[in-house]
């Protein structure tokens, strides 16, 4: 599986992620987040990054042309849109996106399921709260498609691989305070999703 380590604010944490093994690491935009990072600060940290790690903007309720400005000056490969759009929205977005599903029931996982994208339990303030998603939901679906987030720990890994989840996606379940990784918790969880 693959790894995202979400909620990055410092470039100790996204080196420490990155030598860990997580494929990809994430900046939230979102200004409600106990996680927001500025474009600045967070410009600072991704030019400082190696090359082969993906580098995820998380936006909620932003326009097509604030999340193209920030993901090319912050030099970011992806944004994770955490809030609905429609087609004539990603027709003026530039930048490559991943939709996020806040799943609030078992057919929610449905939606968009011939691309790749990020499903999360439904929480009012667009994740981050350690809330988990009901995992029978994902019985007989196919999930190669399905990148897995709320509510993940190292310890959960194992028993979640048999639906061949494309990616999961961490943030709370690897710190030991808002937007601060706890290193233990990251190896452990990296090293959990990649055995």
């Amino acid at each position: 599986m693959r790894v995202k380590i979400c909620g990055i604010t410092s470039l100790q944490d996204a080196l420490m992620a990155i030598d860990a093994g997580a494929d990809a690491i994430g900046f939230i935009f979102y200004p409600k987040s106990p996680r927001y990072i500025t474009m600045k600060a967070a410009k600072k940290i991704s030019v400082l990054l190696p090359p082969f790690v993906q580098k995820i903007g998380v936006f909620v309720n932003e326009s097509p042309k604030s999340i193209d400005k920030i993901c090319k000056k912050v030099k970011l490969n992806f944004a994770q849109l955490h809030f609905d759009v429609d087609e004539k929205f990603l027709s003026k977005l530039k930048t490559p996106h991943i939709r996020v599903v806040r799943a609030k029931e078992k057919s929610d996982i449905l939606r968009y399921k011939d691309e790749y994208r990020l499903i999360d339990a439904f929480t009012d303030n667009f994740g981050g709260d350690g809330k988990s998603i009901d995992l029978s939901w994902f019985d007989a679906i196919d999930c190669s498609k399905i990148i897995l987030a709320g509510g993940l720990h190292a310890e959960m890994l194992e028993g979640i691989k048999h639906f061949g989840f494309y990616g999961v996606d961490v943030n709370s379940g690897v710190e030991f305070s808002y937007g601060r990784k706890d290193a233990r918790k990251v190896y452990n969880f990296v090293k959990s999703a990649k055995n």
